[in-house]
């Protein structure tokens, strides 16, 4: 039970555009892959996959101040990074409201690279695919193929449910989602001027 008070946790695009010309001690961390990062992000940001963040959230939480800034591309996983990060004891970070997208939509200084379709794209159009492929194969092959449909139907209601996408993972390490660069946890970490 709490007291009726509730901690914000998300910033908006326009605030955001504020404290970057205004706080030096400002962090940006952007927890998507580095293919996404590579695609478009926000200049001046750090990127720190999630995958990353979770496996080294104190050694990350060490090297922050108090103006944390999480971004993703629509802010779930900026949300998961953010209870990592208030787990480890640092509960001041924030939520970017509608990631990256929204940031370049309100004007931010974005720094633009190779063009990808965004990992939440990918999903939509992966479990479409399969929810299709499991009609048509269920009406031409054998009527047990509709199961299909119904296990990636279960799916996403279990990854609403607990806030995490199985596929999203899996598509993550695919060829077309990687960069020469993939960062490791000492570049990525390291990369992060420590805080007072």
């Amino acid at each position: 039970m709490t007291d009726g008070t509730q901690t914000a946790t998300t910033l908006s695009p326009q605030t955001l555009r504020a404290w970057i010309d205004t706080h030096e001690d400002l962090i940006v961390i952007d927890v998507r892959s580095a293919a996404e990062f590579e695609t478009q992000h926000i200049r001046g940001s750090y990127n720190v996959p999630l995958p990353l963040l979770s496996e080294h959230t104190e050694d990350l939480a060490e090297r922050l101040g108090k103006r944390v800034v999480l971004v993703c591309q629509s802010g779930v996983r900026a949300e998961q990074a953010r209870q990592r990060l208030d787990g480890a004891g640092m509960g001041s970070a924030l939520i970017l409201e509608g990631g990256v997208p929204a940031f370049a939509a309100a004007g931010g200084d974005v720094v633009r690279g190779a063009q990808r379709w965004a990992l939440e794209r990918q999903v939509r159009m992966a479990a479409g695919g399969l929810v299709v492929a499991g009609l048509v194969a269920g009406k031409f092959v054998s009527p047990k193929l509709r199961a299909l449909s119904g296990a990636i139907g279960a799916g996403l209601a279990f990854s609403a449910a607990t806030n995490t996408c199985a596929m999203g993972n899996a598509l993550a390490r695919m060829p077309w989602n990687k960069t020469a660069s993939e960062p490791t946890a000492a570049d990525a970490i390291g990369q992060i001027p420590a805080q007072d």
